[in-house]
């Protein structure tokens, strides 16, 4: 299943990317996650991993571990979801007047034969509304007015 969302955030990329890559704070704006911990030595770069605990309607139901794969600050960012959900999340930063066009983009499969695209199709429209809060929240953060 591949989605995505974007946004014009009130900030330069070069907020927007340390704001997106201050880990541990990125439950302020993506409500699904219940709490996150940097799990390598490094916090920047590629090879940066990442457990995230993950909210399914309000339960923490699963980890989901996420490897940095392209580190290219401001501009992009890729993550590799590695356990239960697999696949990829983007993150584009492209400068837009005195902000940041940002484009978020998950393409994610759940390894379970025939359940797992079922269950994907039924959360779709719950993972949409999830990133667009997401983008909402984050654009009151990257303003200063939170």
């Amino acid at each position: 299943m591949r989605i995505s969302e974007e946004r014009v955030l009130a900030a330069v990329p070069s907020e927007v990317w340390r704001l997106l890559t201050s880990w541990e704070d990125q439950g302020r704006w993506m409500k699904d996650v219940d709490s996150i911990r940097v799990r390598s030595r490094a916090r920047e770069g590629v090879g940066v991993r990442v457990a995230a605990r993950t909210l399914v309607f309000g339960v923490p139901l699963f980890t989901d571990e996420i490897e940095v794969t392209l580190w290219d600050p401001p501009r992009r960012l890729v993550i590799a979801h590695r356990r239960f959900v697999r696949g990829t999340g983007t993150w584009s930063l492209i400068p837009a007047g005195q902000g940041t066009r940002f484009r978020w983009t998950e393409d994610v499969r759940i390894r379970v034969p025939l359940l797992g695209p079922i269950a994907l199709v039924v959360y779709r429209p719950r993972l949409r509304r999830l990133m667009r809060g997401a983008l909402a929240d984050l654009s009151v953060l990257a303003s200063g007015r939170e």
